[in-house]
């Protein structure tokens, strides 16, 4: 669940989140998939063969999820009774090489690496080593943070996302060709001076830093590097020898081809996710489906009790919605603890999405029949993979003579109705964390969000016109007020996904000074360049690199966005949503230095953008990263048109975007050593301290 598309928030890219969970507020625009198409379905040597009704469904559903998530490939694996029954793929390997698409290519699994971390942290509770209800600060004495109720935080509460951490510490998290680790590495650093969201154990809201966090706790326990543990513990018992880190010794021509934005043909270097307990893995599908078999079907690497505890319900220990029937219901380390449609048919299944910048992952698990699926691909979306994968199983099922029931769901039967007058109370501001919105209830029993209008119904619900969708207005037992949504989702060749979500809290009144709004008010639109992004940045080819502000003074006093406004020069997130609505906290604090306005965030350093330079129109030039690290900016001003050739350092790399920000050139990206420089765009360079870049620029004349 790394996964986090930039959506209209500060366009900061954080772990690339918001997962994999079907938007459902974003109900009308699912996605569909086209005719499928089949290819050829290979087994491992010794692997049990697989009926050909199994083998044409499970290539079918794997198809359906490359198409509906627009996938580059996609790769399969079925898992039973301790063997690999069935391995697939589907799509292609290159868009310019002519290779064939094998068993042994590797793709990155992103968020499923936190099953691996909960695995690890579990087999050392089973040696007596850890408790799960101990707090953090007993294993990690330097561990510190901003706010005194860090104390209360417990290594189980790493593991089911219910911390209070804010969210996503990893603005260096995601690399290209690179193993640094630096995002890992100074987390303790970076949590110091922050605040937690919540109370710890208040409700579990999904945080990538929580399992980022759980590593050095592994490593503090077992005196060992986690990934060395991880091996030792849970990969070599299991017997998985196609499952690797960043940075070790591995063929890394074995790694899928991945593809992002402008650039349709020449691939990416290969991805490389420094926080591994949150998201770094890679495997094969074989490797990551036999990793869910051997460790959570069998007791052996972990006890029955380790399994079982992994698997309970650790949702249900703070706030969350009264109807459950939701794609999330987190365990240890699980998404969903009752994974649909199983759980329709009394059939426990647990799952894990994992969804990086470039690849995306699938894993399901059902313990009571020793069974076992992965999904993973370059490109598309993780639940649509976790929902190939549900597919795969249900025909494994079915050649059990075990049914699964896919009957379609609909809302429940309601008319529509007169609205009580009270509920126009309700109206006024509600936000997520990446997002505010003003509702308005009307006497006539309409609720709008600014889409198509929902209208009141007997049950009490608002239901848009075809009732694909319902909200109601929830009292939670804290004290905040939160619109509840319920929907089912289907796509074609993968089934239906039910939804049952907080998805917006209705936000306090934020009154700030005067002098207070206005400072926010001033930014309001301006850019804010990355500085302290590192060269090998999977950012720099993707997009600018920015962070902006923006305000609304008459129907949004006192924020930020989805920030609450504290003074002139700080906001921090107030959305207190169980689940994944409110995941990801971006608290904001602005400095000045000579002159020069910056922005703090989630990590990330930002410079306001009118501080930039033009860049030099000369012959010759030269640019030097100094003693800080920082990246340097330029806007493209008069040199326009012409073009820039750049002798680019060992340790750096340059970019170029146009006035749009999308990428122009990434040096490091794909090797680019010159460009035309577009109207209104910007140049970074960035490196090591001391990295010189020596520049010359030609216009076409001159050529």
């Amino acid at each position: 669940m790394l996964d986090l598309p930039l959506r209209g928030r500060c366009m900061v890219l954080l772990e690339p989140s918001k997962k994999e969970e079907l938007d459902m507020k974003q109900i009308g625009s699912l996605l569909t998939a086209g005719a499928l198409a089949l290819s050829l379905v290979t087994l491992p040597a010794g692997a049990a063969e697989a009926a050909p009704a199994l083998e044409e469904t499970a290539q079918a559903a794997a198809q359906a999820a490359l198409t509906a998530g627009g996938a580059q490939s996609i790769q399969y694996a079925l898992w039973q009774d301790g063997e690999i029954i069935l391995t697939g793929h589907a799509g292609n390997y290159s868009r310019t090489e002519n290779r064939a698409l094998t068993d042994d290519i590797l793709y990155g699994v992103g968020s499923v690496s936190k099953t691996y971390t909960a695995a690890a942290v579990l087999k050392l509770v089973d040696e007596g080593k850890v408790e799960l209800d101990a707090p953090v600060t007993a294993y990690l004495p330097d561990f510190t943070m901003a706010d005194g109720r860090y104390t209360d935080i417990t290594v189980r509460m790493l593991l089911n996302h219910s911390s209070g951490l804010p969210g996503s510490t990893i603005a260096n998290g995601f690399l290209l060709n690179d193993p640094d680790t630096l995002a890992a590495d100074t987390l303790l650093e970076e949590l110091s001076s922050q605040t937690l969201k919540a109370d710890p154990g208040a409700f579990s809201v999904y945080c990538n830093d929580g399992f980022t966090l759980a590593e050095p706790v592994v490593e503090a326990v077992s005196g060992m590097d986690f990934d060395d543990y991880v091996r030792q513990a849970i990969l070599e018992p299991a017997g998985l020898e196609d499952t690797w880190f960043p940075g070790e010794d591995f063929d890394q021509s074995l790694l899928a081809k991945t593809y992002y934005g402008a650039d349709e043909t020449r691939a990416l270097p290969a991805e490389t996710v420094g926080v591994h307990g949150t998201g770094g893995i890679y495997a094969t599908a074989s490797d990551l489906a036999a990793f869910g078999g051997a460790v959570f079907c069998e007791d052996g690497i972990l006890s029955a009790d380790a399994i079982a505890a992994s698997m309970a319900d650790e949702y249900a220990r703070g706030i969350w919605p009264e109807d459950t029937e939701d794609v999330v219901s987190y365990g240890l380390g699980w998404d969903s603890v009752h994974w649909y449609p199983f759980a329709y048919s009394g059939i426990q299944a647990v799952t894990k999405g994992g969804d990086t910048i470039l690849y995306h992952a699938g894993l399901v698990v059902i313990p009571e029949y020793d069974m076992a699926a992965a999904v993973l691909s370059s490109g598309g979306v993780s639940t649509y993979n976790e929902m190939a994968a549900s597919q795969m199983l249900i025909a494994a099922l079915a050649e059990q003579g075990v049914a699964v029931d896919q009957t379609p769901h609909t809302l429940p039967a309601a008319e529509r109705a007169e609205m009580p007058a009270e509920l126009m109370d309700y109206a006024g501001l509600y936000g997520d964390s990446t997002s505010a919105v003003m509702l308005t209830v009307t006497a006539d029993g309409v609720l709008s969000t600014g889409n198509a209008p929902l209208y009141y119904y007997s049950d009490g619900s608002f239901r848009d016109e075809n009732q694909m969708v319902m909200l109601k207005f929830v009292e939670e037992d804290n004290g905040q007020t939160y619109l509840w949504q319920k929907a089912y989702s289907s796509i074609p060749g993968l089934g239906e996904q039910p939804s049952s979500s907080y998805i917006y809290m209705k936000l306090p009144d934020n009154p700030v000074p005067p002098e207070a709004q206005s400072a926010w008010d001033a930014r309001s639109g301006k850019l804010y360049l990355a500085l302290n992004m590192k060269y090998t940045n999977i950012q720099y080819p993707l997009a600018l690199p920015v962070a902006a502000v923006a305000t609304d003074p008459v129907n949004m006093p006192g924020y930020m966005v989805f920030d609450r406004i504290l003074d002139a020069d700080r906001a921090e997130g107030v959305a207190q949503i169980p689940g994944l609505y409110g995941r990801d906290w971006q608290n904001i604090t602005m400095t000045e230095r000579n002159g020069v306005e910056y922005l703090s965030t989630c990590g990330g350093l930002y410079m306001d953008s009118a501080a930039a330079e033009p860049l030099f129109g000369g012959a010759s030039s030269w640019s030097t990263i100094q003693a800080d690290g920082y990246a340097r900016w330029y806007q493209v001003g008069s040199a326009a048109g012409k073009t820039m050739t750049v002798q680019v350092p060992e340790h750096g790399g340059f970019a170029v975007y146009d006035a749009a920000g999308l990428p122009v050139a990434a040096s490091w990206a794909w090797g680019d050593t010159s460009a035309v420089l577009p109207e209104g765009g910007w140049v970074v360079f960035s490196g090591t301290p001391g990295a010189r870049f020596v520049l010359s620029l030609t216009a076409d004349e001159e050529k």
